[in-house]
């Protein structure tokens, strides 16, 4: 059951990606500095990246997991409360660090943290749902 809750946790963490970088696309392809074609979309991307991207919120989720069994994070608010702080706490001044030194407009970090922290407190409450 506990590869089925992560699985499930990845899917809602990545979904909840999609819709915030649905919304927030223009912003964070300037923030960003992605070259875009004529018609606006980015160039050079590669599918494989949606992929490597699902990948990397499958380990997010699996390492959130662990460290709920480990601390008895066993209810949605400790979950969301949990994940909100990994979010916030963990990831997001990881990002910031290296939009800092990547010289890059403070929108990024904004943009991307704001997603892992919404994204960790939503996968935090679906995690203790299993």
């Amino acid at each position: 059951m506990a590869y089925l809750a992560v699985l499930i946790t990845a899917i809602a963490g990545f979904a909840i990606g999609a819709v915030w970088y649905g919304v927030l696309s223009r912003q964070w392809i300037k923030a960003a500095g992605i070259a875009v074609g004529a018609d606006g979309k980015p160039q050079g991307g590669s599918p494989l990246l949606m992929v490597y991207g699902f990948l990397c919120v499958l380990v997010v989720a699996g390492m959130m997991r662990h460290a709920f069994a480990m601390s008895g994070i066993t209810t949605p608010g400790m979950g969301v409360v949990s994940g909100f702080g990994i979010g916030a706490f963990f990831i997001t001044p990881w990002i910031t660090l290296n939009a800092l030194f990547g010289m890059k407009p403070k929108e990024l970090p904004m943009i991307d943290g704001g997603y892992a922290t919404v994204a960790c407190a939503v996968m935090g409450g679906v995690l203790t749902l299993f």
